[in-house]
This record gives C-alpha cells, structure tokens and sequence, in this order.
C-alpha cells in the first residue's frame, strides 16, 4: 500500500510537471509568433499615415517574422494573438481606415495627437467590439460623427478638445451607446442644448463630465433629467456659466458623490439649502460661482447629513463675506480639502479648524481674515498643505503651532505681519518642499531650522526683517534649491549662494550684497535678479562662462529674465550674448558700464525689454540691434550715444510701446520711420541734440491718438505664485521725475523738450488726444500754439515753455480741464489769458517772460477777455455781424452824399452843418477809441 501510494504521488508528480512544461512551450510558442499576419499588415498602414516625430514607433517594422505584440503600444490576446488595444499618443498625420481591420478591438486610445484639426474619422463608429474610447485632446475639430452611437458596447468614452473647435449639433446619437458608464463630453454643446436629455437614457451611467461645454448663452433650466440616472455618482457641469441650475435638479441627485458646478450662475440665494439631503456627497465644487452670502450660511446650509460624509468643499472665487462659524466647522469631521480662497471672509481662523483630523488642503488665500493664527492648527496631523497669504493675520507664530504637524509639504504664508518664534535648536516636525514667508518679521538672522529642510526646493523670504550675512550652512543649502527669493531684505557680504543646478527664479535683488558677481555654470537659470545691490566689478565671468572638460555641456541659454541695475558693476559690457538667446529681458541700467554696445546683442531675438540707461556708454547704436524685432520697452537714456535716430526703431521694432532715448547726443532730424510705431505710448528724445521740425506724420502713433481696448504689453508681468516681475520707466512729467511699474500701462507721454528742434508745432499733433504729458519746451518753436490744442483733453502736463512761440493763447486750451501742470514762461506770447476751469488756477510762473495779462497774473488786461463759453458764441454769430456791418456801410455812404450834395449848393447850410458834424465827430471819435 505504502508503495502504490509512493508510485501514485511519482505519477502525480511527473504528469503536473509534463501539464507544466506543454503550457509553457505553448506559451512560449504563441509568444514567438501570435500576431495575425493581416492585423500586422492594418498597422503598419495606419503607421504610413503618421508622422512619428518622436520616433516612438520605431520597433513597427515589417518582415515575414515581425510580431505585432511586441510593438509600441499594442496589447493582443495571448490565446488568439488578436490586437485588443491600441495605445497611440503624440502623432501626427491621420487615421488610416486600415483600422478597421482589427476587428477584435476593444480598447483604443488616441489621446494626446496632433491630427491638426482634422475630423474624427467615422469609421471609428464602426469598431462594434470596442469597450473603451478616448479621444481627448487628439487635434480633432469639426462636428462629432454621429456614427458613434453605433458602438453598443462602448462604456468609456473620453471626447474632449482644449486646442481646436469640437462641437456636436445634437446628441440623438448618444442614446445608442447604451452600455456607457463613464462619459466625458467637453465639446461646444450650444447647438446641442436643447437634446441634453438624451443623456438620461444612458441608465447605467456612473460618471457624466460635461464641463467646458460652452452653454453661456442658455438661461434656460437645464434640459437634464437625472431621475433617471440612478447609478450617477459623479457628475460635472462646471465653465459653462449655466444660469438654469435649479433647486429641484440638485435635490434630484440623491444618489450623487462628486458634484463640480463650477464657474456657473446658481439660481437664487436659498438654492444653498436644496444641498442639505445629498446624503452621500463628498465632493462639492462651487467655485466661481458670485455667492454673495455670508460664509456662515453656507455651513449652515450644509449641516444636514451629509455633513460626516463631505471630504472635499471648494467656494474659491466667489463673495463670501463675514466670519468662519467656530461652532459648525469642526462638525464637517471628514473634510479633507476646504478651499475658501480669494473671497471677502474676516475674522480670526477658528479653533476648532483643529478638530478637522483629516484635513490634507486648507486655503483662505486672498481673503481678510485678521487676529492670530490658532495653536490648534497644530494639531493638523494630516495637513500637507497650509495656504494662508495675503490677509491681515498679526502676532507671533511658534513651535506649538507646528507641534504634530507631521505630513506638512507646503507652507504659504506670504503677506501677513506675522512674527516666527522658535528656538535656536528647533527641529520642525515636518519636511517642506516649498516655504512662502514674504513680508514676515524673521530676523535679524535666517532661521537655523531652514537648513534642515532637505527636500526643500522653493524658497520664499523676501522682505523679513533679515539684516546679517546669511550663514556659511547656506552656501551648500542652496544647492538643492530650484526657486530662491531673498529680495528686500538688508542682507550684506559677497555672493552667498552655489548655483550649481537648473533655478526656476533667482532673486537677490534690493539687498546690501557686494564684491564681484560669479560665474554662473552650464545650467538654467530662467529669472535671475541681482539689481539694487551694491556688487562691482565686470560681469564678463558671469555671462561668458564656460565650463571646462570634455563632458561638460556649454552654458544652458534658456534664461529669460537678467536683471543687474542698480549696481556699482563697471568695464564694457561683454560681447558674448550668444549664449542668451531666449533672454526676454536685460536689465543692466544704473551701473558704470563704458564702451559700445556689443553686436552680438542683435543675437537677443526674443528679447521684448531692454534697459541700459544710466550708464557712461557711447557710440552709434549697432546695426544688429534690428533684430531685435520683438522689443517693447527700450530705454537708453543718459548716457553718451550719438549720431542719428536710427530708422530701424520705426522699421524692424514695430512693436515698441517705450521709447527713451533722451539725455545723450544724437542729433540730425527726427526721422519719419518713428511715425510706423503704433503701438507706441511713451516716447523721450529729450535733452539731445536734434534738429529739424516735428514730423507731421506724428498723427500716426495710433495708441497715442486712440483710446484701444488691449491686453497691455507693457506691463510685462512675469508671474509666479507671489513672485512677479514689472516692467518699469522713469519719466519726467509735471515737472519732476516719476517712476512707473504698475501704472505703466495707464501713461501716455511725448517728451522732445531741450533740443535744437525749430519750425511751428504741427496741428497734427492735437490729434494724440490720449496724450497725458506734453513736453516741447527748450526749443525753436516759433509761431502760434495750435488753435485745437483743446482737443487733447486729457493732458495733465503741457510744457511749451523757452521757445519763440508768439501769438495770443488759443482760446480752446480753456477747455484742458484735467490739466494740472502748464508751463508757457519765457515765449512771445501776448494778449489776455482765456478764462475756464483750470487756467486761472496754475501758478503764475506758469505764464512769466511773456506779455500776458489777465487772472491768474497780476497784471490787468485793458479790456475784459471773453469768457471761454462765450467764443464758441461768437463765432457762430460771425456771419450776421458781418451782415449787419456791410449794410451799415452802405446806408452811411448814401447818407453822407445826400448831405454832401445839399452842402455843395446851399453855402448857410453848409456853414451850419459843418459845425455840427465837426461836434458829432469829436465826440463819435471819443468813443469809437473807448469801444477799442
């Protein structure tokens, strides 16, 4: 018996091993060659068509032997060694129909393809076998084949386009797709509106993402029965601007999860109570939604049962006001994200914020909350991030506050007056990668916990209060760092920092650091501002560097922002920009530099700003520099450039918003090129030494003569979370100097004062009626001030003073009403000065070193000055004075020679008459000088 079972288990034994072995030499065969020959041959069709940028189809190969399974992409069924899926992403070109002949097809992904516009094949509609879908983002545009609807078993579908148009004219179709769960419809819908409905006979819906469906103009209740979507559990409606979201369709989804209503128009103030019975909710996006409600209300509103259920609220972007209710948020026990952002909320964060143990999100970024930060926060055990910046928050800020706050990531605190107080020894429970402390209290020194942080990456401390060296830890800290702010603090010594990695933002800027800049090795750095510091020296190390070694890449060129000004850095400026060709803007303005522009600056394509005023540079302007041709911001004043305005500003920089040239030594004429810049807003030629006349074609600079609608490129604000970059200009204007950044965009300015400049001022020139500040004096005008000069109604500052202009005071400059600084002194001017809003107002040095008279001088005229409503007056009644004057004249002659005839024949008459007309004369004479 013993040894029959022995036997057996031997038997028992060999044949598992055999069973193993045929299995897996059947496996092992089919893996040799399991792709159908007629299968492979489809897809090396469809490959034809594409145009594998990427080469990412490169193992597609024909060939008698080539086995489809093992491609790219390809997944086939091991058994029959058909192709199930297909996995194609980041292709051009089309779909070959050759697709239909994988007929055992269930899964196909195009996402992600550039198709450039084309339609969606329709043959697609033909894939009977096809279980998942996706199409989004795939470059397809036009209107969505109806053939779809064919696809029976389909129950993924994914169809949506950010980059081309994509619409659907209705959705009949839809209804044939009756094994969907999970559809993703971000199509244009507008024409489709009204057949929404066939959405609710898909009953085994589970997930329906209609957001991005373009439905702004519907005001219509939402054509959208979910009565008979019981299995829906998420559902998104968000950016469509839906104004027919009603209260009985939110209550109807009694069965729903997620709920995104984002960017859309709730109906009505009490719509927040019909929320009250979604049970199961966990997610509820209500962003952008113009909730003018207190905030208290809303979690009034959301008190009912699903309180322990929500996981996730987001009101970001709305008007909620009034203070976060401390009895009712602890009670939402489950919430993981509460995202309360820019809105109108104020008060102090809630103590029982720290009853929220699962809370991972909390932000109330941009709001008015005020009062201490709560300890209890500490106790946020699972918070990863804490977004807190730009409120009023006040007071110190310590250990406890941080005491189990284990799973902290993200720290954004900037703009509050808050104060960190920890000891010297401290070690933060957490390990941030990302740290926002702007406008803290710090100092006087950088905290030691910093250098503990071993996965932080971006740092933020500018304006801190932080006045000493930074630490010797810091140099090699640095290292790790992607993202580095320390601006705005009173940090001294030489450059603290090794930049041996790629740096998103570099920022130093408005400290006390010195000695020579380094050299800046073969990486990226994108935005790197040095400026208001007191360094020195050249800056040829740290532009020309170039790492040594055969297998050490040449300097990255990828930076878009230099920024040096303001600095003691001397010596010419180095002619190695070649190596900076993605620069945006170069600022080295403020410094010592001397000698030329160097040529290869024409290199700097990209560049949009260029500053190198304030410096001791001479020489013409390189001819290189017109290819630049994307510049929008130059400014070279003050320094020692000369020959003639180059003609390439008004040819090849076409889009110049600013130009300074003022305070060096060009001269000649003003060329008429200039007049091609119509985007141009600032223009400075002041203090030069040019000649010539005004050109009439002035009337040209468009953006000084009309008021445009346009996204403003002169702000140039470079962007990211609370760190910006603003593009800058100092202008003289109301006779001082003024800088400008944030207001830029809203200056509109002409300064040619102090030149040699002669001729009269064109009236075509009062057709820049955007004009704000007019400088034309310290010149040769002669003539009289153009008679429309009243048609620039928006200068506050008009400057004509030191030329040869004569003349009275055109009775129109009466009519500048914003006009707060004018200056004419020291011209030829004569007669009364208009009466009107402004004139009698200004200063009379306003007006000196002419011959004036007239309110606000002193001096009286001899006759009262019409007032300024009365010209237009009399002008219009020019016609019937002069009407009256003529027949006047006429019936005096007749008169005269009826006396004259009479005389002639009757001496005693003549005798008499002369007499009495010798009265009348003397005394119409009297008057005829007291009218005049």
């Amino acid at each position: 018996m013993e040894k029959s079972m022995r036997i057996s288990v031997v038997v028992l034994v060999f044949l598992i091993i055999a069973t193993s072995s045929t299995i897996i030499s059947f496996c092992n065969g089919n893996l040799e060659v399991l792709c159908k020959e007629n299968e492979r041959h489809a897809l090396l069709r469809l490959k034809k068509d594409l145009y594998d940028a990427a080469n990412r189809l490169s193992n597609w190969v024909g060939g008698e032997e080539g086995d489809c399974c093992r491609w790219t992409g390809i997944v086939c069924d091991n058994i029959t060694g058909h192709v199930l899926e297909l996995h194609l992403s980041y292709q051009n070109g089309k779909i070959n129909p050759s697709l239909l002949n994988l007929t055992h097809l269930n899964y196909l992904d195009l996402r992600s393809n550039y198709f450039g516009g084309t339609e969606i094949p329709s043959f697609i509609g033909s894939l009977k076998n096809l279980i998942f879908l996706d199409l989004s983002n795939a470059g397809f545009a036009g209107m969505v084949p109806h053939q779809l609807g064919n696809l029976t078993n389909l129950r993924y579908l994914y169809l949506f386009e950010d980059n081309y148009p994509l619409m659907a004219d209705n959705l009949r179709w839809i209804s044939g797709l009756s094994s969907l769960q999970y559809l993703y419809l971000g199509v244009n819908l507008s024409e489709a509106f009204d057949s929404l409905q066939q959405i609710s006979s898909l009953s085994s819906l589970q997930l329906l993402d209609l957001s991005h469906c373009d439905f702004d103009d519907h005001i219509a209740p939402l054509p959208l029965p979910v009565t008979n979507l019981t299995s829906l559990a998420i559902l998104d409606l968000s950016q469509n601007h839906l104004q027919g979201i009603s209260r009985s369709f939110i209550q109807n989804l009694t069965s729903i999860v997620s709920l995104r209503l984002s960017d859309n128009r709730l109906g009505g103030k009490n719509i927040l109570n019909s929320f009250r019975n979604l049970c199961k909710l966990q997610d509820l996006g209500l962003d952008d939604h113009n909730l003018n409600t207190e905030v208290s209300e809303v979690f009034k509103s959301l008190s009912g049962c699903m309180v322990n259920s929500l996981r996730r609220l987001s009101l970001a972007r709305n008007q909620l006001s009034g203070q976060l209710p401390d009895n009712l948020i602890g009670n939402f026990s489950n919430l993981v994200v509460l995202d309360l952002k820019s809105n109108s909320i104020s008060g102090p964060i809630p103590e029982s914020l720290g009853k929220l143990s699962h809370l991972q999100i909390f932000s109330v970024f941009s709001n008015r909350l005020n009062g201490s930060l709560p300890e209890s926060i500490g106790q946020l055990a699972e918070l990863e991030s804490l977004q807190i910046p730009f409120n009023s928050l006040e007071g110190q800020v310590s250990e406890i506050h941080f005491v189990n706050m284990t799973s902290l990531q993200y720290l954004y605190a900037s703009g509050n007056s808050l104060t960190l107080k920890t000891g010297p020894n401290w070690i933060p429970p957490f390990q941030l990668y990302s740290l926002h402390l702007n406008s803290w209290n710090l100092g006087p020194e950088l905290p030691q916990w910093i250098q503990r942080q071993s996965l932080l990456s971006d740092l933020r401390i500018s304006n801190t209060s932080i006045s000493s060296p930074l630490p010797t830890w810091f140099k090699i800290f640095s290292s790790q760092l992607q993202y580095l702010n320390l601006s705005h603090n009173q940090l001294n010594g030489e450059f603290p920092v090794i930049i041996s990695r790629p740096f998103s933002i570099f920022d130093l800027s408005s400290n006390q650091f010195s000695g020579p800049l380094p050299p800046i090795p073969s990486i990226s750095v994108d935005i790197l501002d040095l400026s208001n510091n007191s360094f020195s020296g050249s800056i040829f190390n740290l532009l020309c560097h170039l790492n040594e070694g055969p297998n050490v890449p040449q300097r990255s060129d990828n930076s878009s922002i230099l920024s040096l000004g303001n600095n003691l850095l001397s010596e010419e400026i180095p002619n190695c920009w070649t190596n900076w060709k993605h620069l945006m803007v170069l600022h080295l303005d403020k410094n010592n530099f001397v000698g030329v522009i160097p040529s290869s600056m024409g290199f700097l394509s990209n560049l949009r700003s260029l500053h190198l005023d304030n410096n001791n540079l001479f020489g013409e302007l390189p001819l290189s520099l017109s290819n630049c041709t994307l510049l929008i911001n130059v400014d070279l004043s003050a320094n020692k450039f000369g020959g003639n305005l180059p003609l390439w500003f008004g040819t090849s920089a076409s889009n110049l918003v600013v130009l300074n040239l003022g305070s060096n030594n060009f001269q000649g004429d003003i060329p008429p090129e200039l007049c091609n810049l119509a985007n141009l807003r600032i223009l400075v030629l002041s203090h030069n030494k040019l000649s010539g006349k005004i050109p009439r074609c002035f009337y040209n600079l468009t953006a000084m003569a009309v008021l445009q609608n346009i996204s403003d490129p002169t702000s140039m604000v470079l962007a990211s979370g609370d760190w910006q970059f603003l593009e800058n200009a100092v202008l003289i204007s109301k006779g001082r100097e003024n800088e400008y950044s944030t207001l830029l965009k809203l200056v509109v300015s002409m300064d040619l004062s102090n030149n040699s400049l002669s001729g009269t001022i064109p009236e075509e020139l009062t057709s820049l009626v955007r004009l704000q500040t007019l400088n034309l004096s310290m010149n040769h005008f002669t003539g009289q001030i153009p008679s429309k000069i009243g048609d620039m109604r928006m200068l506050e500052s008009l400057d004509l003073s030191r030329n040869q202009l004569s003349g009275q005071l055109p009775p129109s400059i009466s009519s500048l009403s914003f006009l707060s600084h004018l200056n004419l002194s020291y011209n030829n001017l004569t007669g009364g000065i208009p009466t009107g809003t402004q004139l009698q107002s200004l200063d009379q040095s306003s007006f000196i070193g002419n011959q004036l008279c007239g309110p606000p001088l002193v001096k009286a005229c001899s006759t009262v000055m019409p007032h300024a409503f009365e010209v237009e007056d009399r002008e219009g009644n020019l016609l019937e004075e002069s009407s009256f004057q003529i027949s006047l004249g006429i019936g005096f002659a007749f008169g005269f020679w009826s006396v004259l005839g009479s005389l002639l024949l009757n001496m005693p008459w003549r005798i008499a008459l002369c007499r009495l007309l010798d009265s009348i004369v003397h005394k119409l004479h009297g008057n005829i000088l007291r009218y005049f």
